[in-house]
């Protein structure tokens, strides 16, 4: 995976806001409301939300440069709200 092509850096910020969002909900939340944790929402949360961004920001990146189609781009934002959404797109990213 490099981070000089568009694709490249979407496969990355992908993988990283996957892997955020399943710490989100699968560690932090039952902290939260398990064990009285809140401090473990807030960091990973940051986190999640900052990489989030960067996911919508390098799928436009892509959708321009390589000229998605609509559905390509509403597969790829709702990639993001399923957990393990941006691992199949990865892995559909990387057969193309």
């Amino acid at each position: 995976m490099t981070m000089r092509t568009p694709i490249g850096r979407l496969r990355v910020v992908g993988l990283l806001e996957g892997i955020s969002f399943l710490l989100l909900l699968g560690i932090a939340m039952p902290l939260k409301y398990m064990l009285d944790l809140p401090q473990m929402v807030s960091v990973v949360g940051m986190a999640h939300g900052v990489l989030f961004v960067a996911y919508l920001l390098a799928v436009a990146h892509v959708t321009f440069v390589h000229r998605w189609s609509l559905l390509k781009v509403l597969f790829a934002v709702i990639a993001s709200f399923l957990p393990f959404g941006t691992f199949v797109l990865d892995a559909r990213l990387k057969r193309s």
